[in-house]
């Protein structure tokens, strides 16, 4: 069997579901969102880089429970269920209570690009996690969202967030500056 050099890089795309995407309040700039997670899916398929999608799961009979609509990725995203890996989290970290630290480690990821929503929820919780986890994780600027609040609108949300996270946890990145590259052997 032939073997395969590890990869440098993964993506990993955080609860872009149907319910957080179509819901009551639609992220800023919700399809520009889609369209840049979608061209980085289709950078990391073309390098053949691994793609992971994080689907929170809400309690039984909440909004977003296991196999409701809601829950459900959203339908858009240019995902391949044969190749993708899909992984399914309770918190709002992706790593706490799954096998996703695992299945970098064992993909040999040295490097994880981060995307989806909501920035200063799920985004900020794992581009932290991953900092500590020596992941040398890559925040997409461009390719994370969330809605307006009673306190902070969304766009002022997100350049708070990329000001707060750049530098110390994460290295920022836009959507048409990210290269997916493999590691020789």
């Amino acid at each position: 069997m032939q073997q395969h050099a590890p990869k440098s890089s993964a993506l990993l795309i955080i609860d872009m579901q149907v319910g957080l995407f179509n819901g009551p309040e639609r992220p800023w700039r919700a399809e520009q969102l889609l369209d840049n997670i979608n061209a980085l899916i289709a950078k990391a398929r073309t390098a053949n880089i691994p793609i992971f999608a994080v689907r929170h799961t809400g309690p039984q009979h909440s909004p977003i429970a296991a196999g409701s609509p809601f829950w459900q990725l959203h339908p858009d995203l240019q995902l391949d269920a044969s190749a993708d890996t899909l992984i399914d989290k309770t918190r709002p970290s992706c790593f706490s209570g799954t096998a996703l630290a695992e299945q970098l480690k064992h993909a040999g990821i040295q490097q994880l690009f981060i995307a989806g929503l909501k920035t200063q929820y799920c985004i900020d919780t794992n581009c932290r996690i991953a900092s500590d986890m020596d992941l040398n994780p890559v925040l997409v600027a461009d390719a994370h969202s969330c809605m307006d609040t009673p306190g902070l609108s969304a766009q002022a949300i997100i350049a708070h967030h990329n000001a707060t996270l750049g530098g110390p946890f994460v290295r920022l990145m836009t959507t048409d500056e990210v290269v997916f590259q493999e590691i020789a052997e």
